[in-house]
């Protein structure tokens, strides 16, 4: 069952926080705005900064249905939108042979009807079927080609499609539309206009720290505190990937699976490859890096 929409902002950042997803006052803005005015949200940063998961609280905020169109290099419009399942159809055909009771004009029909229409995440979200409109997570838009571009456009406009067999299908309610990317390229500046954009950068330390608190509660204060320090102090190195909130969290829970309760030497070289995910920023960060990055975190934070 869908919820009201949040009548202020500050309303909305309680119920985010609710969902464990703590954002600052500029993210929750753009997001009550593109609710309010119905418009598509860009999110831009680098990976691990949480948008994704912005897209997940915001379904379980407003208790709306999550669709998630992942996007890739190559995808096309039949994957994103439907496809016929030609071999129910196909097996359809034979029975109704076999049985000879084949008209070519009821079996057009009945062969080219919702039973063998496969509804991918756009026709989902577009549905005007749906008890509530759904939540639509269009992610890594910046991985998909310029062509996908194109159809966005012009379905982010109208929020309908036409199926030549079987006409206009037009949304009831837009679903609320987040995009998100990456910037592994340049996404054309018509799409960006469709929407509106927020830039979402790594976390400030007690922003992470609050974050980390929500997310594993079970960990020691001292541990969070400590982890939250070094996660921060490694993305001002040179490395290959550099450590999203996601880490940060994923290292917390391992140390506490460990039964730490305080982040040494010893801890981070037996965990380190929770955090870094890249055979050369192991190689840097390991043996005195780690110690010396550890004595500046907690000399600053700890």
């Amino acid at each position: 069952m869908g919820i009201t929409l949040p009548a202020s902002i500050s309303e909305l950042q309680e119920r985010l926080t609710g969902e464990l997803y703590v954002t600052d006052r500029g993210l929750a803005t753009a997001l009550f705005l593109a609710l309010r005015l119905k418009r598509p949200l860009f999110l831009e940063g680098e990976s691990g900064v949480g948008k994704t998961a912005l897209a997940s609280a915001v379904a379980g905020a407003l208790g709306r249905d999550l669709i998630r169109l992942q996007c890739y290099e190559g995808l096309d419009v039949g994957h994103a939108l439907y496809e016929w399942d030609y071999s129910r159809q196909l097996l359809e055909l034979r029975i109704l042979e076999a049985t000879q009771t084949l008209n070519r004009e009821t079996a057009r029909r009945d062969l080219y009807s919702e039973t063998f229409l496969i509804k991918r995440p756009l026709l989902q979200a577009i549905d005007p079927g749906r008890a509530h409109p759904a939540v639509l997570l269009i992610d890594e838009i910046d991985r998909a080609d310029e062509e996908f571009e194109g159809f966005l456009l012009e379905l982010l406009s109208e929020f309908q499609i036409t199926i030549p067999e079987l006409g206009t299908v037009k949304a009831t309610e837009p679903p609320l539309v987040i995009l998100t990317s990456n910037r592994t390229r340049d996404v054309h500046d018509a799409l960006k206009r469709r929407c509106l954009y927020q830039w979402i950068d790594y976390p400030s330390f007690e922003k992470e720290l609050a974050i980390v608190r929500k997310r594993a509660p079970e960990a020691s204060s001292r541990l969070a505190r400590q982890v939250t320090a070094m996660v921060q102090a490694l993305r001002g190195e040179d490395l290959a990937k550099v450590p999203g909130v996601s880490e940060t969290i994923d290292w917390v829970s391992a140390l506490v699976a460990l039964d730490r309760d305080a982040l040494d030497a010893a801890a981070i070289d037996e965990t380190l490859g929770v955090v870094l995910k890249a055979k050369e920023d192991l190689e840097t960060v390991r043996g005195p890096r780690a110690a010396e990055l550890l004595d500046r975190a907690l000399s600053r934070h700890g």
